[in-house]
């Protein structure tokens, strides 16, 4: 890892990430079950399958059919009453400020207003220049859900919702992204919201960004859009804004920011409620209990008060001790009179933590369902009885489109090799066997073999019987060894086998490490800007063109 300096660092790994150019109207698709993919935990694939086991811990499993119920019961709250809609509207096009907004994003805000208008809602860190690819599959998962929706029911809006943890304080999980095989990240002291760290400092990364990406078209327009983006605006949330809405306000997208006074105060009842009863820690670890029992894992583990404080370049949480409400790794404490009077006065100074942020964000919002990733989905189906228990209603829930994104070039090679597009899933050692078993002229296991000597065995034990029931003991040592001996050989020949074929097996492997970095997803690893060089302009419009929310399958993209 080397420094360049006290504001930009690039480390240098073995990762490597194909480019190439996307071209939508040369485009095919396949899919591979999630399950298949060896990427998705227990948890989702459950919950996917709809299994009986994960059913009590959702409402209702998200589809075009099941949106109108959700509608109903949803236009019956508060959040969908004309003051608060008004409210809401006003304050989302006040964020906004001086950044030039779409008329498709203008409208969508307008129509909040409207009783017909509802939300679908994804959230994300605020990653430098996006952070990984999967940033763009979760935007692309929320327009394409907002426009079928918008074909199923005439009658209604549906706004695409971005929502920016602006919020969160962990800066070192968001100061970087990869590119072409190199870690870019943003050295400074952090503290505090990280929306609200200044954008100073990103001036060298720029420049070193923009020597790396070449002279292209494509490379002069991402130069601009960092330098937009991180160098005229003044702090990471309006950045992150600016990058947001210049990539996808053609489709209307909203961007959120919670950590706004007025949608705050909304939220204040239960923030208050939270302070005072503690609710969310005993609803949530008995639902979380629950999981646990049925054979799933805690994503998030609940605290006594799940709010945090907040103030200039602080985020620390609220703890209770005795009659005091400390705010821990600070000298700050409060009287319950104290507190509540801040909580009044000052709503934005307390922030949710994980496991309170989705009912912040369905109490504010005329929201129908989440789309989020598996990790965001498994603690979401931690809340489910909080939600009941706080009369709020609880949204569908919408596992983000995943992509791989493959050429034809690559893919003919792939399958001249004997291979298909699930076995790009398979990991290193699996993939090598499959190929020597698949390319092999000789008969790879033994199991004839070690059938006919159990018969051969069958008759010596018979006979021990017959004798001294102690030859039973040397029979089955002898058996025991045999077999040993015939699964050993069956290693040394498929050992021999790997050698012979091993020109096949290593060009497999360097295929799927191209689009494998790390033996990762690529969407975990990769960054939009990679594509961008190489497509252009017609990067966005192929993964919308591609990537549909409700068929609940890993999308492999072939070129």
């Amino acid at each position: 890892m080397g420094n360049i300096n006290e504001s930009f660092r690039i480390d240098r790994s073995e990762v490597r990430i194909f480019t190439f150019q996307l071209e939508p109207t040369h485009m095919s698709a396949a899919y591979v079950p999630y399950s298949q993919t060896g990427y998705f935990s227990k948890t989702i694939c459950d919950y996917l399958g709809q299994e009986q086991a994960v059913r009590p811990f959702y409402h209702r499993f998200p589809s075009l059919e099941t949106l109108s119920d959700q509608i109903q019961e949803k236009q019956a709250t508060a959040v969908c009453e004309p003051n608060w809609r008004k409210t809401l509207s006003e304050s989302l096009m006040a964020v906004y400020g001086a950044v030039s907004i779409s008329e498709a994003t203008a409208d969508n805000i307008e129509s909040l207003k409207q009783s017909n208008t509802y939300t679908i809602t994804t959230g994300h860190q605020l990653n430098l220049f996006t952070g990984p690819l999967y940033f763009l599959y979760k935007i692309v998962s929320v327009i394409n859900f907002c426009k079928q929706a918008k074909q199923a029911y005439p009658d209604h809006n549906f706004v695409p919702v971005y929502w920016m943890a602006t919020e969160d304080h962990d800066f070192d999980e968001i100061n970087y992204f990869n590119f072409r095989g190199s870690k870019v990240a943003w050295n400074r002291q952090d503290g505090g919201a990280v929306g609200d760290l200044s954008t100073e400092g990103l001036q060298q990364v720029s420049e070193v960004i923009g020597a790396a990406m070449g002279t292209s078209i494509q490379a002069s327009y991402l130069r601009e859009l960092f330098e937009n983006a991180y160098l005229k605006h003044d702090d990471l949330a309006s950045a992150t804004r600016y990058l947001a809405n210049a990539l996808f306000a053609d489709q209307g997208l909203v961007i959120v920011d919670g950590n706004d006074s007025k949608l705050k105060a909304a939220f204040a009842p239960y923030a208050k409620q939270e302070l005072l009863t503690q609710k969310g820690h005993e609803v949530i670890s008995a639902t979380t209990a629950d999981l646990v029992a049925a054979g799933y894992k805690e994503q998030v583990h609940p605290r006594e008060i799940n709010l945090f404080y907040l103030d200039q370049g602080l985020r620390e949480r609220i703890v209770q001790v005795g009659d005091q409400y400390m705010i821990n790794n600070t000298d700050l404490s409060f009287s319950e009179a104290e507190v509540l009077a801040k909580l009044e006065q000052h709503p934005e100074q307390f922030s949710p933590n994980a496991l309170l942020r989705p009912l912040y964000q369905e109490v504010i919002l005329p929201n129908l369902c989440y789309i989020g990733g598996g990790g965001e989905l498994a603690y979401w189906l931690q809340l489910k009885d909080y939600f009941e228990a706080v009369e709020v209603t609880f949204p569908m829930l919408m596992l983000r489109n995943s992509a791989l994104l493959i050429t034809e070039k690559q893919m003919g090679k792939w399958e001249r090799l004997g291979l298909d597009v699930a076995d790009l899933f398979k990991k290193p050692e699996a993939l090598a066997s499959h190929l020597v078993k698949q390319h092999s002229g000789l008969p790879l296991d033994f199991e004839s073999q070690k059938a006919h000597l159990k018969k051969q065995f069958e008759a010596l034990y018979e006979l021990a019987k017959q004798t001294d029931p102690s030859f039973e003991g040397a029979v089955a040592a002898q058996e025991k060894k045999q077999i040993n001996g015939l699964k050993n050989l069956e290693k040394r020949l498929r050992k021999a086998e790997k050698r012979n074929h091993n020109d096949r097996i290593q060009r497999a492997q360097e295929l799927r490490d191209a689009v494998f970095p790390a033996n990762n997803l690529q969407e975990r690893k990769a960054n939009f800007s990679e594509f961008y060089l190489e497509a252009g302009d017609g990067l966005i419009p192929l993964l919308l063109e591609q990537l549909d929310p409700f068929k609940s399958e890993f999308s492999v993209i072939r070129l």
